[in-house]
């Protein structure tokens, strides 16, 4: 069976990959994030990508939109709500891509991050599905996340430090800016 396998990281793909290929599916990874910002980690998550995949001997599918406008025009003055669009976007051009090439199902690395709104993506999954007329392949990979974060260190994988979105990554640092704030007036005060 072709599974094409869209993968928001190389970290988070690690075990998706491993389950994927042990249970026999023929495996394509999908690279599609348009969230991610800026673009430098956006360059850096899918090296990560490439790297674990040609260590899997993966064929990959890049889609190498940077969409920086896009993204923060559909979740201005809506970013409770960015999550969803988030999934929503990446999921329907998953299936939509595993359709129009002839795969057999899709699936996403996203289901294996313990941070991510599961049931909200299973929902997402599958209305893309029926959407595209292309089979979900479902799989809770969140039990391997210690394995996956241990494999992606020994592999030496660059890790991203949050999910992706410039909202992501602000929740991720602020509330290192007091304590930084701090430091900085402390040395101030040392000169």
């Amino acid at each position: 069976m072709k599974v094409l396998l869209h993968q928001c990281c190389g970290p988070c793909s690690i075990y998706p990959i491993e389950v994927l290929q042990n249970d026999g599916y023929s495996l394509t990874g999908f690279f599609y994030n348009p969230n991610i910002h800026p673009m430098t980690e956006f360059y850096k998550r899918l090296e990560a990508t490439l790297i674990l995949n040609k260590f899997k001997n993966m064929e990959t599918i890049i889609n190498e939109e940077y969409g920086l406008v896009k993204f923060t025009r559909n979740v201005v003055f809506r970013e409770k709500q960015r999550c969803k669009y988030c999934y929503s976007m990446r999921i329907e051009k998953a299936a939509q891509v595993a359709s129009e090439k002839g795969f057999d199902a899709f699936t996403s690395s996203l289901l294996y991050s313990k941070y991510q709104d599961h049931e909200l993506m299973i929902e997402l999954f599958n209305e893309a599905a029926q959407k595209y007329n292309i089979e979900f392949l479902y799989r809770d990979f969140r039990e391997g996340w210690k394995e996956g974060i241990t494999k992606s260190k020994e592999i030496g994988l660059y890790r991203q430090q949050y999910c992706g979105c410039i909202y992501s990554e602000e929740d991720r640092y602020h509330k290192q800016l007091p304590r930084l704030f701090k430091n900085f007036k402390e040395e101030l005060k040392n000169e």
